[in-house]
Parts: structure tokens; sequence; C-alpha cells
């Protein structure tokens, strides 16, 4: 993915004020809208505007784009830091507006889940806000409350980007899924009027785990066994969120073999499955005893591992 250089496409400088951006707009819209234009890439020019004037008339989103682009260049490779937009405040609510094919790879690398809902049939209520979240993985068997803190992005008078931070108590209900939004009655953005506040929408992610793998409700652990394990079959002690569960390892299990715990993954209406994967542990032959050890098995066993090429894949 390349980074896409807003004040570039717009051509102004990174110091310009809303007004100046305004009128860079509205000054190329007017050269190369498809309606006027008759070039051939009108079109994708057309886009292109549109995607950076939608950013840059923004002041958080601009203040976002602006805190995590530092230092990239226009066309160079990029890739937002893993988890940059955590903690990170954007008004608009869940629903997105226009079509993602609209907005390029980077916009939605960016703000794909900080696109504004509409406000026409509640002009008297306060906008939405929504934030992604990080939380340990055990709250989700658990449940929890914990304290957050949220930086909402802004641009001062002077173009200096500046963040307002604010702290919250959130409960994780037991049984949450990562991607799953919860809801903040009245902590988004204050009404018009008389017009209540918008709510704000966490978007709850896992932090990594050292030993499982999330994907929906499921968990996924890979299980070291020893050659005799694995070829005469076992009672192995796994560990789970739930705590450790006895597991039989069949005779003549494979490295890759796949074996289920039904209902021991994530909470809910139908709880998650952990899938174990094994993983044969060869001894090392680092001294008389246990090479001497390998020499025999090579003798006694009459045993090709490439006897099946292809069959390992």
């Amino acid at each position: 993915m390349e980074f896409k250089d807003y004040y570039k496409a717009l051509g102004v400088e990174r110091t310009a004020t809303d007004d100046e951006i305004k009128k860079a707009f509205r000054r190329l819209a007017r050269k190369h809208h498809p309606d006027i234009s008759k070039a051939a890439d009108a079109s994708a020019r057309m886009q292109e505007l549109n995607e950076a004037y939608e950013v840059l008339r923004d002041k958080e989103k601009r203040a976002a784009y602006d805190l995590v682009g530092q230092g990239a260049q226009s066309g160079q490779p990029f890739q937002p830091p893993p988890g940059w937009d955590s903690g990170f405040e954007f008004s608009g609510g869940p629903d997105g507006f226009g079509d993602a094919a609209d907005h390029s790879a980077f916009f939605e690398a960016l703000f794909g889940g900080a696109r504004r809902g509409g406000t026409q049939a509640r002009r008297s209520r306060g906008q939405d806000h929504h934030a992604k979240i990080v939380v340990p993985l055990e709250d989700a068997f658990h449940g929890a409350t914990r304290e957050i803190t949220l930086h909402s992005p802004e641009m001062d008078a002077a173009g200096n980007v500046a963040l307002r931070e604010r702290t919250l108590q959130v409960g994780i209900p037991k049984g949450i899924r990562a991607g799953q939004q919860l809801r903040l009655a009245g902590q988004g953005s204050p009404g018009f009027g008389d017009g209540p506040r918008g709510d704000l929408y966490l978007e709850v992610a896992f932090a990594p785990h050292a030993l499982w793998r999330v994907d929906g409700r499921d968990l996924y652990y890979t299980l070291g066994v020893a050659p005799w394990e694995a070829a005469l079959g076992a009672a192995i002690h796994v560990p789970t969120p739930g705590g450790t569960v006895e597991m039989t390892v069949p005779p003549n299990s494979q490295s890759g073999r796949k074996l289920r715990l039904r209902g021991r993954g994530i909470p809910g209406s139908t709880p998650g499955d952990v899938y174990v994967t094994l993983h044969v542990v060869l001894p090392p032959a680092n001294d008389d005893k246990s090479r001497a050890a390998y020499r025999q098995m090579a003798q006694d066993l009459a045993f090709d591992p490439r006897a099946n090429p292809g069959a390992a894949a």
C-alpha cells in the first residue's frame, strides 16, 4: 500500500487553513469534474480530490492523518503501525456512508471504521463518536470493568495537532467477541439546543495472547508432544482459559493433526471451541545415550519418511 499525500493532491501546504483547503478543492473540482473534463483519468482524479478533501476538512481525521503519517512520502510503501488507532476517538457512528469502493485502500486502512453517519434525520442530536479499545482475552471469559483512556485528535487555531484526553470506566461483558461494539449512551458530542448527546461506540479487540490465537469464538493452541506420545497415544493436560483439561492424543498422530475441545472457547449462546494442533518435538541427540537410541531406532524400524512424497504437505 502506498502513502497518499492529501496535501499534495490539493496543492496546499501542510499549514493550510480550512478556508485555503476549501478554495483549493473547489478550484480543482471545477477543473477535473468528469462532467467538465474530457481527460481519460477525470473520474479517478476527482475521486482522489474528494478523498483528500474528506480527510483534510475534518479536524479529527486531519489531525490523526498528520500524526500517523509523519515522515511518510507520497507514493512510498506505507503501513499504519499495528494498533495505531487504539484509543483514538473520532466523530461519527458505526454506520458508514457511501461505498468502500469510493475510497482507496490507504483511506480504508486509516479511517474505514470512522465514517460519519447521516445527520439529516436527527438534526438536534449530538454526533456519535467511535473508538477502538484493546482488552485481554480473559475478559471475554470472565467479564471485567476496565478504565480506558481515549485520545481525541484536535487542531488548534494555529494548525497544531493536540490530543484531548478523557478516562472512562467501561464494563466488558462476558462472551464479548473481537469486532463487537459497546455502546456508551450519552458519551458522544453534545446535542444542538436541547437535543440529547450522541453515543460513544467502542470496538473491542483482544491483545495478542502468548498461548491462544482467536478466530470468532474459537481458540487455537499448538501443543508440543513427544514422538512416543504421538506414536503410542497419550493423555495430556492442555491449558484452556477455563482451566486445564485432559485431552487424549490418538495413537499414530502426526504433526499438524488438529483435535477439538468442544465448548471450551469464548462463552456464548453457542460457545466456541478450542482447537489443538499437535506439533511433534524430537528429543535432541546431544549425548552418547540419545544418539545410540536414535541409531537403534533407525536399525529396528523399517521407516522411510520420504516414501510418499507430498504426503506431509
